[in-house]
């Protein structure tokens, strides 16, 4: 078992009688659905559709002081209490960011739920093992309550690049992505049965039309090491950008119908002028390019 604390991971809490309510109305999970020891991977919106800032939403037990823990990217933290804040109006919550006090750890390759700080399995995908907020100072006691091996963050980001799993701000630009292009609705961060909430309409017209013309896709690749921010090619056309990489793998957001119409003609995918090819994670469950679509 590995775990390592993620140093670009703050907290945000949002805690008070309308808590539960308030952020069920804002974001793109059902906040209904969470309770201690089940999160929910959401996102709060634009009007416009666009993700404005990503979060996993876990809750404390009532005997811990209860309250909702948004553990969000941290250079974001102070933002999300600004956007939360003006929703607020006269619901009944108080919000604030405590990323300096607290951090975000993850525990894979076997992970168990650390007793130290409020742990949770990670919603998106269980091979991504689980997390614990706590005091940043208390890692390597937790590591080693689990008999976990403490390393690098370096390394939780190969695992998550080995999954196909998105990072915000490095492989989707926060204010121009929408839910579909960041796979969240793949990874279990949108429900499409929930009531109303902000930028809900452009999110359920581009689900039921199957419109997502842009995905971050898994790609691999041999023999360069990969810069985030080079063009994905297809013959002497721009089909998308490479975001993380790591150990012969990466992620890229491309156009959809454009990488499918280059695997059909046999043009070859590049970037850095080297070839690279899609891998298919085991959670996609869309039209993949270059496979036969089911018949009806």
């Amino acid at each position: 078992m590995q775990a390592a604390l993620l140093p670009d991971r703050g907290v945000v809490k949002v805690a008070g009688d309308d808590a539960r309510h308030f952020l069920n109305g804002l974001v793109t999970n059902d906040t209904a659905k969470v309770a201690p020891g089940a999160p929910r991977y959401a996102a709060l919106l634009t009007p416009q559709g666009k993700i404005i800032v990503d979060f996993i939403v876990a809750e404390a037990e009532p005997d811990d002081g209860g309250g909702f823990f948004l553990d969000c990217p941290r250079a974001l933290a102070g933002m999300l209490v600004e956007k939360l804040t003006f929703y607020k109006l006269r619901a009944r919550v108080t919000i604030e960011d405590l990323s300096e006090l607290l951090g975000v750890m993850a525990f894979w390759d076997g992970a168990g739920l650390s007793e130290d700080g409020l742990s949770y399995p990670d919603p998106r995908l269980p091979a991504l093992g689980t997390r614990s907020i706590l005091p940043p100072q208390l890692a390597g006691e937790a590591a080693a309550a689990l008999g976990a091996t403490l390393v690098e963050a370096s390394a939780y980001d190969v695992h998550r690049i080995a999954l196909g799993v998105p990072r915000g701000g490095e492989d989707f630009a926060y204010l121009d992505t929408f839910p579909h292009e960041a796979d969240m609705d793949q990874l279990a961060g949108v429900d499409f049965d929930k009531g109303c909430y902000v930028g809900q309409e452009v999110v359920s017209r581009v689900e039921h039309r199957a419109s997502a013309r842009s995905r971050i896709l898994p790609v691999a690749f041999e023999e360069f090491v990969a810069s985030s921010g080079l063009p994905v090619m297809a013959g002497e056309k721009q089909v998308g950008t490479l975001g993380t990489a790591a150990k012969g793998r990466g992620l890229a957001l491309v156009r959809v119908d454009r990488v499918a119409d280059a695997i059909a003609a046999g043009t070859p995918l590049t970037c850095g002028n080297m070839p690279i090819r899609l891998v298919k994670p085991t959670w996609a469950n869309f039209a993949w390019p270059g496979e036969a679509k089911s018949p009806s």
